[in-house]
């Protein structure tokens, strides 16, 4: 895993680059293959600022200048490209179907690998110490990303108590008024971008709560406003969002929970045992 990259240097000062920086970053973002031969005369013309103002992006973000900025973008660039290319394999003409899963499952293998590659240590150590400490845990997801903030508020509840979620089309403003400084907003978020996602994310802010947001990329409208933002398949081009990736981050985020705080998850799980066998809940 990579311990800093441009998009997590991007998402860190975002908030404090004037419109024009902000245009030109997220040109590096969103055009990183364009951006790897181009100076910073054709950047800003390309995004209708000038080279002074792309040139000043790089100071910004604290690089020395344009050519260490773009030394990072070609780096960034090529691991992925080399990354792609080991994962090719040549397809069928003669068995299409074979060939459509095979597509499938080697987009969701080469998205898993840049997941690896782009996920940042200190943030996920971050958001996993947030969700430790917090007194209350709020988990939203609207829409399709509803699922994937099911299975983590599920798996999360057996974990630790207070663990409180949305519902799939909004949000009851009896179940966010308990959320503090001390509580945690853990929000997911994905194309198209729900309104409703926004407006959780303000009234966590409103109340001084964490907010660590799962998205697909770090400046997604609930990504700029987060304390920390987790991103899935950033850069991919793919016509839809893979679940495996989300999924996949959410069982990391799980594993650093229960070894950081494993005293009181046995204690917990113990209880929950002695409560599901008088239930007769399972089966065996």
């Amino acid at each position: 895993m990579n311990t800093k990259t441009l998009s997590h240097m991007i998402k860190a000062s975002y908030s404090s680059l004037s419109p024009g920086q902000k245009k030109a970053a997220e040109f590096f973002m969103e055009h990183a293959d364009e951006a790897v031969l181009l100076t910073a005369f054709q950047v800003g013309r390309k995004v209708g600022v000038s080279e002074t103002t792309v040139i000043r992006l790089a100071y910004a973000l604290g690089f020395s200048g344009y050519s260490q900025m773009q030394d990072l973008v070609r780096k960034d660039w090529l691991a992925g490209k080399q990354q792609a290319a080991g994962e090719e394999y040549p397809s069928s003409e003669n068995d299409d179907e074979e060939s459509l899963f095979r597509r499938v499952i080697d987009q969701e293998r080469k998205i898993l690998r840049q997941l690896l590659d782009q996920v940042n240590d200190d943030e996920i150590w971050k958001a996993i110490d947030a969700v430790i400490q917090a007194d209350r845990v709020y988990v939203g997801g609207f829409g399709s990303s509803f699922a994937a903030a099911y299975w983590f508020y599920y798996t999360l509840k057996q974990l630790r108590g207070n663990v409180f979620i949305s519902g799939p089309n909004g949000f009851l403003p009896e179940d966010v008024c308990d959320l503090t400084e001390h509580s945690a907003a853990v929000i997911f978020s994905f194309p198209r971008y729900r309104r409703e996602t926004f407006e959780l994310a303000s009234y966590a802010e409103k109340q001084g709560s964490r907010i660590i947001a799962i998205t697909d990329r770090q400046l997604s409208p609930v990504g700029q406003m987060a304390s920390v933002t987790l991103t899935t398949d950033e850069h991919m081009d793919s016509g839809h969002h893979s679940i495996a990736s989300v999924v996949s981050l959410l069982e990391v985020l799980i594993a650093g929970i229960q070894e950081r705080d494993h005293e009181k998850i046995a204690n917990r799980q113990q209880k929950l045992e002695i409560l599901y066998a008088e239930k007769e809940l399972f089966l065996e």
